[in-house]
C-alpha cells in the first residue's frame, strides 16, 4: 500500500525533493540497500575523506529538507543522509510500527549495509528516536550520537500537541496557508522557525502523503543502558512534543554516557547558533578521536 495519496502527489514530493538536493554546497550521490523490512535509499555527500556520520532526518520530512538544515557537518563528515522507510522519500513504501523496536533493526541492518560495523549517528524529532531505539537492539553498532530534540527519550502527552488539531482540520477544509501555519506554530514559537523550506516540505507532506503522527516511543531504561556511546542529547524548553525538563532528566537516568544541553526558550522547530554547531561537531568528531585512544 501507498504511502502516498496518488501519483501526482508522489510527483511533488520528489520534484521538492530533488530541486532541494541540488541547493547542496556539496556534490552528492545516491546509494540503495537492501535489508529485511524493504530497499533503503541514503545520500552519500559531505567530505569524503572525512569521518563517516549516519545522519537520520524528522517525521513525515524528507532527507534532502534535512541536508540543507545540516549543511555545517559537509565539511567535517563523510555524511551518509538515510530516507526513513516508510516516510516520504525514495525508500521502500513499507510503514514500521513506531511502538516496538523496528526501527531500530531496521537501522542496524542500514549500518552493516553500508559496510560499517559501527558509526556516529546525527538525528532530529523522530529521527533521534530511530537513534534511541537503534542504542537499544545494536547497542554496538552506535559509535557516539547527538540526538537533537529527540522523540523516543520523554515524549510529551498527545494532550501537548491538541492545539495543533483545530488549525490542521481547518486546513484540510480550506486548504488556505495561514491554517497550515497556525497549525505548525506550537512547534516553530515563531513564525519566524518556519522557514520557506520547512513549510514546502510540510505542505507538500500533509497534502500528498499519509501523515504519521505516531512518534517513536519511549525506549525501556534497561535496554538504552546497554548502550556505552558518548550520547548528547540537546533538548528545547519550549518543544511541545518533546519538552526539555522531560527529556533532559530521563536521559541522564537512563544513558550512560550521556551530555545534555538545553535549548533555551526555543520551540521544537528552531535553529542552532553558530557554537551549538561547532559543539555539536566538536563531539562528534570526539567520538571517533576516542575510538582511537
Amino acid at each position: 500500500m501507498s504511502i502516498y495519496r496518488n501519483e501526482k502527489g508522489k510527483e511533488e514530493i520528489l520534484l521538492l525533493y530533488n530541486q532541494q538536493l541540488k541547493r547542496l554546497s556539496t556534490p552528492y550521490s545516491d546509494r540503495w540497500v537492501s535489508t529485511s523490512f524493504g530497499n533503503t535509499h541514503l545520500v552519500e555527500t559531505g567530505n569524503l575523506e572525512g569521518s563517516p556520520l549516519l545522519v537520520f532526518h524528522g517525521g513525515n520530512a524528507t532527507t534532502a529538507y534535512n541536508l540543507l538544515a545540516c549543511d555545517f557537518l559537509m565539511e567535517d563528515f563523510h555524511v551518509y543522509a538515510v530516507d526513513t522507510i516508510g516516510h516520504p522519500g525514495k525508500s521502500a513504501e513499507v510503514s514500521l510500527s513506531p511502538h516496538n523496536y523496528d526501527y531500530g533493526k531496521w537501522a542496524s541492518e542500514v549500518i552493516s549495509a553500508i559496510g560499517y560495523e559501527s558509526i556516529c549517528c546525527f538525528g532530529g524529532s523522530f529521527g533521534a528516536g530511530i537513534i534511541a531505539k537503534t542504542m537499544c537492539v545494536a547497542p554496538k553498532k552506535v559509535k557516539c550520537a547527538v540526538l537533537y530534540v529527540p522523540s523516543g527519550i520523554k515524549n510529551a502527552p498527545a494532550m501537548n500537541s491538541m492545539s495543533m488539531m483545530f488549525p490542521m482540520i481547518m486546513y484540510w477544509i480550506t486548504h488556505k496557508d495561514k491554517w497550515l501555519k497556525k497549525c505548525m506554530l506550537p512547534m516553530a514559537v515563531t513564525e519566524e522557525n518556519i522557514t520557506n523550506d520547512i513549510y514546502d516540505t510540510a505542505k507538500l507532506s500533509i497534502d500528498y502523503a499519509k501523515v504519521k503522527t505516531g512518534m517513536p516511543s519511549n525506549v525501556a531504561g534497561k535496554l538504552m543502558r546497554q548502550c556505552k556511546a558518548p550520547t548528547l542529547v540537546m533538548a528545547a524548553e519550549k518543544d511541545c512534543l518533546f519538552p526539555a525538563k522531560g527529556v533532559l532528566p530521563r536521559a541522564k537516568e537512563i544513558i550512560e554516557n550521556v551530555s545534555t544541553y538545553l535549548l533555551e526558550g526555543r520551540g521544537h522547530m528552531n535553529s542552532l547558533a553558530e557554537d551549538e554547531k561547532q559543539m555539536i561537531i566538536e563531539f562528534l568528531m570526539r567520538g571517533y578521536d576516542e575510538e582511537n585512544i
